[in-house]
């Protein structure tokens, strides 16, 4: 299980995803462009000193990443405002490559279609989205869930 972030424009958001995925053991990609440097002391106060703990892989763009994607035999599945199946009706496998869109706009319509699967985080009708770390802490934990694929403690 990978998560990934294409192209993130807040750097708060990147870091709380490096610090989630640092202390669950599950590798973060980003694909570039970032809407901030890497080393922005924004992104250093969210992912604090667990950055040195995160498995983290650049990527400078999305064509990249599904050639590193090709490597391993696996799924990408989106989250978007856009799927049609809720993340907890969704039967996650250990290889899902979980990909999160741009604060602000999510992904482009070829990145959308070239993605195995779109699931959503059902919303009360009159609201649009959730922040993308905590979208994104929320689908991880359900797919790890699904799989026991928890730290043991």
């Amino acid at each position: 299980m990978r998560l990934v972030l294409f192209q993130p424009e807040i750097p708060q958001n990147a870091g709380t995803l490096m610090r989630l995925t640092a202390c669950l053991g599950i590798p973060l990609d980003i694909i570039e462009p970032c809407g901030f440097i890497l080393n922005d002391k924004r992104l250093k106060r969210g992912a604090m000193d667990y950055r040195r703990g995160c498995d983290l892989t650049t990527h400078l763009s999305w064509d990249h990443f599904l050639q590193f994607s090709k490597q391993k035999p696996k799924r990408i599945v989106l989250l978007t405002t856009h799927g049609q199946t809720a993340y907890t009706d969704f039967t996650f496998e250990s290889g899902d490559a979980l990909v999160l869109g741009q604060e602000g706009h999510g992904v482009p319509d070829a990145v959308h279609e070239s993605c195995d699967h779109r699931i959503k985080i059902p919303l009360k009708e009159s609201f649009r989205s959730l922040n993308v770390a905590v979208a994104g802490a929320m689908v991880l934990g359900e797919a790890l869930r699904q799989l026991d694929g928890f730290p043991d403690v």
